[in-house]
C-alpha cells in the first residue's frame, strides 16, 4: 500500500476556476471537505460565497477569515423550505449569476444513528431524509434562475450502494441523495446543468465526529484502501469537486465518481504476501481446493 503518513502537496491548475462564481455550503471549520474546497476554488480564480445559520454562523464567519479572500456568509437553513426562496435572493444580490454550487449538506438526529436503525421515529428519519436528501433538488430549483449555461452543481455522498455499520437512516438518506441527484440531471441537463456526486472516503471533520462509530469506519478503510487513505485530508476530495466545477467536466452529470483511495473497488482487505494472515488464507485456499479434488474423484 502507499504510505500516505505525509500529506502531499496539491498540485494546482492555474486559471481552472478564473471567473467561476460559485456558492459553497457546508463550511463549519476549517477541517471541513467545504472548506477546502472554497480555498481551492478562490487559488483557482473563483468568486465565492458561502452559507450557514443559527449558531454555527459564527463558526462559518470565523473559518471563513482564514479563506484567502474572506467571502461573504449568506443565511441558509436546509430544513426551512422559505430559506430556499431567501437564498436565490441573497446569491442573486452577492454573485448576480451562478455558476457552481457545491451542496455539503447532511444531518440526522441522534436516534437514526448508532445502531437505532429499527427504533428510529419517523420524525427523525424523516428530518434525515429532508436536510440530506430533499434540499439537493430543492436547493437546484431555487438556484436554477441564476445558474449560468453551462452550469455545475456538485454533491458530496458516502457510498449508498451498501448498507454500513452505524450510519443507518443516513445511509438510506445518502440513497435517496444519489437517486435525486439523477432525477436534478435529468430534469436541469436540457437547462446546460451538470448534476454530479462525489462519494468520498472518511474525513474527520465536525459532522464525522457526531457519526458514533466514526473511528471503526476509519480503521476499515486503513485496511482496505489499495491507495492508502488518510482521514484528516480532504485535498483528494476538493480536487475532485474543483474538476467538476470546471469546464473540464463539461460532459460529465448523473455521475458519482469515488474518491476513497480505492476501497470501494475492493471485495475484501488488502492482506500483505507473506503475512501471518496471508499465508492463513493461503491455507485455507489450499485446503478447501483439496476438498473440491477429492469430491470431483467421488
Amino acid at each position: 500500500m502507499v504510505d500516505h503518513s505525509e500529506r502531499q502537496n496539491t498540485p494546482v491548475a492555474p486559471g481552472l476556476l478564473a471567473g467561476k462564481r460559485l456558492l459553497i455550503t457546508g463550511v463549519v471549520t476549517r477541517q471541513s471537505i467545504a472548506f477546502a474546497v472554497a480555498e481551492r476554488a478562490q487559488r483557482d480564480g473563483a468568486t465565492i460565497a458561502l452559507t450557514s445559520f443559527g449558531r454555527a454562523r459564527r463558526l462559518t464567519e470565523r473559518a471563513a477569515r482564514r479563506l484567502p479572500e474572506p467571502p461573504p456568509v449568506l443565511e441558509f437553513d436546509a430544513s426551512q423550505p422559505s430559506h430556499y426562496e431567501e437564498l436565490r435572493r441573497s446569491a442573486e444580490r452577492t454573485l448576480g449569476r451562478i455558476d457552481g454550487v457545491l451542496h455539503a449538506i447532511a444531518f440526522a438526529p441522534p436516534d437514526a444513528l448508532g445502531g437505532s436503525f429499527l427504533t428510529t421515529p419517523a420524525e427523525s428519519a424523516e428530518l434525515a431524509f429532508r436536510i440530506s436528501s430533499w434540499s439537493l433538488p430543492a436547493l437546484g430549483a431555487a438556484l436554477q434562475p441564476l445558474l449560468e449555461r453551462p452550469a455545475s452543481i456538485v454533491a458530496l455522498d458516502f457510498d449508498a450502494s451498501v448498507a454500513w455499520p452505524v450510519y443507518d437512516w443516513m445511509g438510506v438518506a445518502k440513497a435517496a441523495l444519489e437517486s435525486g441527484a439523477r432525477y436534478l440531471a435529468r430534469y436541469l441537463g436540457p437547462h446546460g446543468v451538470r448534476v454530479n456526486l462525489v462519494s468520498a472516503g472518511p474525513v474527520r471533520t465536525v459532522a464525522a465526529s457526531g457519526i458514533p462509530g466514526f473511528s471503526m469506519l476509519a480503521d476499515l478503510w486503513r485496511s482496505q484502501a489499495p491507495l492508502g487513505w488518510d482521514v484528516g485530508d480532504p485535498g483528494p476530495v476538493a480536487d475532485t469537486v474543483a474538476f467538476l466545477l470546471s469546464d473540464l467536466s463539461r460532459g460529465i452529470s448523473g455521475e458519482i465518481i469515488h474518491v476513497d483511495g480505492g476501497y470501494h473497488a475492493m471485495g475484501a482487505p488488502l492482506v500483505e504476501r507473506g503475512s501471518e494472515e496471508f499465508e492463513r488464507g493461503a491455507g485455507g485456499l489450499e485446503r478447501g481446493a483439496g476438498g473440491l479434488e477429492r469430491g470431483a474423484e467421488e
